[in-house]
């Protein structure tokens, strides 16, 4: 610049310069307390500028502020500014300086100035120290467990108050021991299965939300948190069973559960032991090993479903012995998961058709839409079985052809059940002559189809009786009716006798019955019959005697007709 002349009228030429800042460096804590700079002070010796103002920058030499003198420096709140680090320069400069305004960069200053050396204001963030330990693997067993060898290293702690924030996973407070020793006490067992996490934390004024049942995630205010230990309480374990569902028949051969296998690497606890229970939970037996239930014989149990377990347990459960329910144990325990032995019963599968009814008239009967259905079907041996209504056994047909086969007609009337049996070796009683009811050993019955074999039945014949007088007229009957409800057979016709059964005479319809002339026959008795039968009856024509019938056939009721003589 150019200053005072001399004797010679030439211009001196001056330099700007900003004098030499002292003080500091400075160091805050942003903690919501304002924090001024003091002490500073600016050696003007050898100053030289028109203009002069303090300059307030970031560690990037943005212009922050723009304070024109020391008192306004000093009244700078550095608090406000946030976490980092801000430079104080003096500054000298001329008029016609650009660029010279918050939100510029010193180096982007343009004109006559001069910068003096800074002095640095670092802003810290308030700092929780830092947590050394763990973390920490406890077991949920009912035995208080606590953190040890947890420690704080605070040598760069800073803030107003302090305390230990202890929260579940979800940054729930669940405590707020106010020292190291009180979070060393805390009975972590007592929270249960899941995990914890220990802070300590660091703050200035009022803090919003620093109690138990808030969410740290939710503070307001001045604070920091140290790192977090993790604290992870697992339950027990009763480890992994693997194999099965097993499915056996409950035939009297012995039934093990020999490809069971048991993944025990997790298993924690202090006694350990397996559980077999059936559908509901009551427990039947303790086996202590694998090799233990391995050798169970599931067969023995009967047909059900049951259940193996494996269970891990401190001392003092309640309730696990035979005859307990595991719903119903008490105390720390864990069980496995679960497989499933399902005892079966024997099944004969299911015969469908029928049920049949067949006439007893010489003519083979065959259960030819008989069928089995054996999609249930299980057992070492299988057959047929006809037995009458009273289980006697009269037949053993050894597959459904052979059943099928059987002619039902030669039994004569009365009932047969057809059944389907399945049955191990050990089976009594299985015989001809026998009775079903009385069979021994492993076996299931199917359902039964029923055989009806009906007698022939010739209806019944009504009317009558009639009374003629034999005197040269014609005398017909007159009103018969045949009922042929039941009636059944291949062939029928009219039979008429005389009182020894001597055959008078066939009317094939009840047309004819009614046309035959009674007073012909002269003083007697006849009677008149409705006759079934079939083929090859012997002995049907007249003058032959039904006595001496010979086949299959049936005679109704008969209607008598009398035949008097005239009065003298």
């Amino acid at each position: 610049m150019v200053g005072c002349k001399n004797d010679e009228d030439e211009p001196i030429a001056t330099t700007v310069t900003a004098g030499t800042l002292s003080g500091g460096p400075f160091s805050f804590t942003v903690d919501g307390i304002p924090d001024m700079v003091t002490n500073i002070t600016l050696d003007a010796t050898n100053l030289f500028g028109s203009l002069q103002t303090f300059v307030i920058t970031d560690d990037s030499k943005n212009i922050l502020g723009l304070p024109p003198n020391m008192a306004a420096l000093e009244g700078v709140d550095f608090d406000g500014a946030g976490v980092g680090s801000c430079y104080i320069y003096h500054l000298a400069y001329e008029e016609g300086l650009s660029g010279l305004e918050p939100g510029m960069n010193l180096d982007n200053l343009n004109g006559d100035f001069a910068l003096s050396n800074f002095l640095m204001v670092s802003r810290s963030g308030l700092d929780a120290g830092t947590l050394v330990g763990g973390p920490f693997e406890f077991l949920v067993d009912g035995i208080p467990d606590m953190v040890t060898e947890l420690s704080l290293d605070d040598s760069q702690l800073n803030g107003d108050m302090q305390t230990y924030v202890i929260t579940d996973d979800m940054g729930g407070i669940l405590g707020l021991p106010p020292t190291l020793e009180a979070v060393l006490g805390v009975d972590f067992d007592g929270a249960g299965e899941g995990t914890c996490f220990i802070y300590h934390l660091t703050y200035s004024g009022t803090l919003m939300g620093l109690e138990a049942g808030m969410n740290i995630n939710d503070f307001q205010g001045e604070f920091d948190l140290s790192n977090s230990i993790e604290v992870n309480r697992v339950g027990l374990d009763a480890g992994l069973l693997s194999g099965g569902p097993y499915e056996f028949v409950v035939d009297g051969k012995t039934d093990n559960v020999t490809s069971l296998s048991f993944d025990g690497s997790n298993v924690n606890g202090e006694l350990s032991s397996f559980v077999i229970t059936d559908a509901d939970l009551n427990i039947l037996e303790l086996p202590p090993t694998l090799e233990a239930v391995k050798g169970v014989d599931f067969d023995g149990a009967g047909v059900g479903v049951c259940l193996i377990w494996h269970i891990s347990y401190q001392e003092g459960l309640m309730g696990l012995e035979a005859g307990g329910n595991a719903a119903a144990l008490n105390g720390v325990f864990a069980l496995s998961n679960s497989i499933e032995v399902n005892r079966l019963a024997l099944n004969a599968g299911k015969l469908e058709g029928g049920p049949y009814e067949f006439t007893v008239d010489g003519s083979p009967d065959m259960a030819t839409g008989l069928s089995l259905d054996a999609s249930g079907l299980n057992g070492s041996n299988q057959r047929f079985i006809i037995t009458d209504a009273d289980l006697n056994i009269l037949g053993l047909p050894p597959t459904l052809e052979a059943a099928k086969g059987v002619d039902f007609d030669a039994a004569g009337e009365g009932i047969c059940l057809i059944w389907h049996i399945t049955y191990e070796d050990d089976i009594m009683g299985l015989e001809a002559g026998a009775n079903a009811g009385n069979l021994q050993g492993n076996f299931a019955l199917s359902n039964s189809i029923m055989v009806t074999r009906n007698a022939l039945n010739a209806g019944a014949l009504e009317g009558g009786p009639f009374m003629f007088t034999v005197d040269g007229t014609p005398d017909m009957v007159s009103g018969i009716t045949l009922d042929e409800t039941d009636l059944n057979g291949m062939k029928q016709t009219y039979v008429i006798t005389d009182d020894s059964g001597k055959i008078l005479g066939l009317p094939p319809t009840l047309e004819a019955v009614e046309g035959v002339d009674f007073d012909g026959a002269g003083v007697g008795i006849c009677f008149i019959w409705h006759l079934t039968y079939s083929d090859g009856l012997m002995g049907l024509e007249p003058g032959m005697n039904t006595a001496d019938l010979d086949g299959y056939f049936d005679f109704s009721n008969s209607i008598q007709v009398t035949r008097m003589a005239m009065a003298d």
